[in-house]
């Protein structure tokens, strides 16, 4: 398998069918966390990665497939491109992994399930946060049509039309599939192919990588001479990475002395990347990597690092403990039944900010009608003028309001 040269995230509404999709283009189930599995929900981000290929000598769609031998014909096919997939959780309570998941997103599958009316609350929230953070490259998946009748598909596709009207899914490509069945998942990775292409990189600058998982791969009763470093998950926006480079990470560590608390970066070595199964000697932009560390794997247990920033020492941007935010927010709140409107956000109000896959909640310590400060529980490490997720309590959830971008 080749290296992987994409993202592509996997949203929508839970229950509707992105796992099983997922495991459909791909051979693995990313629901592994032991809740997962009793809850039958994802909770953590999922990865996985594939390889799409193509037979030279069947028609569109038929061609496209993940085998190795044409289903259609039986003959070799060849190598495309290799992708990652990230499968962010639907659950209304799980939005801040699925912003999270969302920063490393190249492009997104928007998971519709034909057996239930279009929109439910997350299917629109997820819209939504697509259509926030920018991600223009989509293809909509109307999912488990083998459970209802072809009139009810029709009308479920007429629903799904109306729904994208004037958002980044209008006009993209609306594929009905069962993932359970494996139908027409050939025509899907045709729609991907040409509605999410490999995005441009930039090589030559420093590496730069967000960190969405970070773990200890040890078993308990390793022996302290055979213990392996710690693995930190994610993906390069930038630059290249090499076993035996130096890494910086931010913020770091929380460090509390003589009644103050201050974050301190932490510095690490690369002892080897594993990029689609495979150890690699350079990582490159794009699809998801897993980097073994010289760290203490007790400082990457449990994703302790995830929203974190990595890169070459003296490289990465500054950590900020309190962000001054344009705002950009939308006219009504999405993901609840009754769509209240939104109103100002103001002084001493909390909010909960993503900001690449790092999520934080802070106190709003001066609001004016476009310009909000934030001082964040939990500090960011982040470029100025880049863009934030805003989400604000409403009931008991934090739901999503808008997008700020950092200012000076």
């Amino acid at each position: 398998m080749s290296q992987p040269c994409v993202n592509i995230g996997m949203v929508g509404h839970v229950d509707h069918g992105k796992t099983t999709l997922v495991s459909a283009l791909s051979g693995v189930w990313t629901d592994t966390h032991s809740e997962e599995m009793k809850r039958g929900i994802s909770i953590r981000l999922g990865y996985a990665d594939t390889t799409f290929r193509k037979c030279p000598n069947c028609p569109e769609p038929q061609c496209y497939t993940v085998a190795e031998k044409c289903d259609e014909c039986d003959e070799p096919s060849e190598e495309m491109r290799t992708v990652s997939f990230v499968d962010a959780p639907g659950h209304e309570t799980l939005m801040a992994t699925m912003l999270s998941g969302a920063a490393i997103m190249d492009g997104a599958i928007l998971v519709i399930a034909a057996n239930e009316e279009c929109p439910q609350p997350q299917t629109k929230e997820h819209l939504m946060a697509l259509n926030i953070i920018g991600i223009k490259n989509l293809v909509v998946v109307q999912n488990k049509v083998d459970l209802v009748s072809k009139e009810k598909v029709v009308e479920h596709y007429h629903q799904i039309k109306e729904f994208v009207k004037g958002t980044v899914a209008e006009g993209v490509p609306i594929v009905p599939i069962s993932a359970q069945q494996n139908v027409n998942i050939d025509a899907l990775i045709m729609a991907m192919e040409k509605m999410i292409p490999t995005p441009a990189h930039k090589m030559e600058k420093n590496p730069h990588m967000l960190i969405a998982r970070s773990f200890d791969i040890n078993k308990p009763g390793t022996s302290i001479k055979q213990i392996s470093g710690g693995v930190i998950g994610g993906t390069l926006t930038a630059g290249q990475m090499h076993p035996a480079d130096k890494l910086e990470i931010r913020p770091g560590i929380k460090v509390e002395s003589d009644g103050t608390t201050r974050w301190e970066p932490i510095f690490t070595k690369v002892t080897k990347i594993v990029a689609g199964k495979e150890n690699v000697e350079e990582a490159t932009p794009g699809g998801l990597l897993a980097v073994g560390t010289s760290l203490d794997p007790t400082l990457t247990k449990s994703d302790k690092l995830t929203g974190q920033v990595a890169g070459l020492p003296g490289t990465l941007p500054p950590t900020h403990d309190s962000l001054k935010l344009e705002l950009h927010l939308l006219e009504r709140v999405v993901g609840v039944t009754d769509e209240e409107e939104i109103g100002e956000i103001k002084t001493s109000e909390p909010l909960m900010i993503n900001v690449g896959t790092a999520t934080t909640v802070g106190i709003v310590t001066s609001a004016r009608k476009d310009i909000a400060e934030v001082k964040l529980k939990r500090p960011v490490c982040a470029e100025i003028d880049s863009k934030v997720a805003i989400s604000r309590r409403v009931g008991s959830r934090w739901r999503l309001i808008g997008v700020g971008v950092i200012k000076n």
